[in-house]
């Protein structure tokens, strides 16, 4: 057992120490400060800014502008309007950067405002659509006086249709709690997804490197196969739960820091503001039993190759299977009780993303995520006993092709002995 040990601590210190472990790592890290400190941000660019978006304003109905101003102060303080006579020389003004942008505004045919808007570019956008709902009250506002509308019939003609959904079932969410849900569970299942595939890939990796520098040769020596099997996987497991621990940590802390703040923008329109522990809990079961039996497939296959070069190709049923079950999710984001993703999500396979995405969004019985889990249990419990009888032949293979039929063969290599 002490042999076990050392494999699994030399395959979790050598990890933790490279260089892409610690690049990954950082990115994450400072991805998660950007996120959480954004409000903070933005703020402090806002404030350290004294000069106001400065847009020129031809009035050719000389009874727009003042609306314009009025209605652009109420939306956006940081658009300075400037009244010129005619637009001669403007274009050359602007470009030159005297100017942001200029806008005519002129009446239709139906005595009512339109304008153009004219910038050295078109890519930001913010300003001409402000610009643009601006005119578009003052539009509705003129209409209502040539039609002898009140303020108080126009804002009823204005005022958007109330539409409600009930759900009939007990415990069905309620819709605001669905639409919270949902953002949670689409960022979660980006992280389930990646982490799944980085990590379960690692270990394929892993033992595809040591096969094809010989190195193999002399672990197999000393430890058995199933014991460096096992112990490469929950080394790496380890190194999975050492780096997520961090970014997590590191996210909550940011968070606590940023709370106030964080009630409106990323966190509020995701749902992060009121997200639930048992979302949390429910990821972190989900992505190490999804860990586990990718990273038990990884490790038999990456055992059947030579050569490190053929180890993506080899790898590549399993990232499919990954990507087909983070696409039916895509789907079932909209539609979570259809009956593909149902069925689905107990396929093994499918169950760390499907499953989780259901229990996040549906009242789902604990009876249906325990089978689930134990399904998923079983499952792995299968792949570890019949990768190990591949990977104690695979490891004994050279110039094997990357071909799923070598796996054929390191079973009988494993059966002689």
């Amino acid at each position: 057992m002490n042999k076990f040990w050392i494999v699994f601590w030399q395959t979790y210190s050598s990890k933790i120490k490279a260089k892409s472990f610690l690049i990954v790592t950082l990115i994450a890290v400072g991805a998660i400060l950007l996120m959480t400190n954004i409000n903070n941000i933005m703020d402090s660019i806002g404030s350290d800014s004294d000069s106001a978006s400065k847009i020129a304003v031809v009035d050719e109905t000389n009874e727009v502008f003042e609306s314009l101003q009025t209605q652009l102060t109420m939306m956006e303080e940081d658009i300075s309007l400037v009244k010129v006579e005619s637009d001669e020389d403007l274009k050359a003004q602007t470009l030159e950067g005297e100017y942001e942008a200029y806008v005519t505004i002129t009446l239709d045919e139906n005595q009512l405002p339109q304008g153009t808007y004219y910038a050295p570019t078109i890519v930001e956008a913010m300003t001409a659509g402000m610009i643009e709902g601006a005119l578009q009250q003052i539009k509705g506002q003129m209409a209502a006086t040539q039609l002898n509308l009140s303020a108080m019939e126009l804002a009823s003609l204005n005022s958007p249709v109330q539409f409600e959904k009930v759900a009939l079932e007990e415990n069905a969410k309620s819709e605001e709690e669905l639409n919270s849900a949902r953002g949670i569970v689409y960022v979660l299942l980006f992280v389930i997804y990646f982490s799944v595939i980085l990590y379960s890939s690692m270990i394929g990796s892993e033992v595809a490197t040591e096969k094809s520098s010989r190195v193999m040769e002399l672990l197999i020596s000393s430890v058995s196969p199933v014991q460096q099997m096992f112990a490469k996987i929950l080394g790496v497991a380890l190194l999975s739960i050492t780096q997520l621990g961090i970014i997590l940590g590191v996210g909550y802390y940011s968070v606590k820091q940023n709370l106030q703040s964080l009630d409106s923008g990323f966190f509020e329109f995701f749902g992060f503001s009121n997200m639930p522990t048992s979302t949390i809990v429910y990821a972190i079961v989900f992505c190490l039993l999804g860990y586990f039996l990718y990273a038990t497939l990884s490790a038999f296959l990456g055992s059947i190759v030579s050569r490190i070069e053929d180890l993506q190709q080899t790898l590549m049923p399993v990232q499919f299977l990954v990507m087909i079950g983070f696409f039916i999710a895509m789907y079932g984001l909209g539609n979570p009780d259809t009956p593909i993703v149902t069925v689905a999500s107990y396929i093994p396979f499918f169950t760390p993303i499907l499953m989780f995405m259901r229990v996040s969004m549906l009242e789902i019985s604990v009876v249906e995520i325990m089978a689930s889990m134990a399904i998923m249990i079983a499952t792995i419990g299968i792949l570890a006993w019949f990768g190990a009888k591949v990977y104690r032949g695979g490891v004994l293979m050279y110039g094997a092709k990357n071909s799923l039929k070598e796996i054929r063969k390191a079973l009988q290599i494993s059966r002689n002995n």
